[in-house]
């Protein structure tokens, strides 16, 4: 894609026009509504638990040799415990992401934390 092509999209993406809802709401439907928020804080807690690794990954690479966090046991430790605190957080949608993502798919869903 060039430059030039972001010049040519269609009068209705511009100027932040509104997307018309699709005619069949799927965000009544339970069923729908049940997978989008699993798929969601899912997706929270996939988000969050990437960030941790990344911050460890940095404290990793700034510490010293004989460092707590060099030690590969403690590594494997630590990396657990980031994902268990990931999982927690997501579940308590924390960071807000997961009810970001549900409001775009199942905008008339009822947001309930945990």
């Amino acid at each position: 894609m060039r430059i030039d092509d972001f010049n040519n999209q269609p009068k209705a993406l511009e100027a932040g026009a509104a997307i018309a809802p699709a005619a069949d709401q799927p965000s009544k439907d339970p069923a729908y509504v049940a997978k989008a928020t699993k798929a969601s804080v899912e997706f929270e807690r996939f988000f969050i638990s990437h960030m941790l690794r990344t911050m460890r990954s940095s404290t990793r690479a700034m510490a010293d040799e004989d460092s707590v966090f060099n030690n590969r046991v403690n590594q494997d430790m630590q990396d657990m415990a980031d994902d268990i605190l990931a999982g927690n957080l997501a579940g308590q949608r924390a960071f807000g992401i997961a009810d970001a993502i549900l409001r775009q798919l199942a905008p008339d869903a009822k947001s309930s934390k945990g």
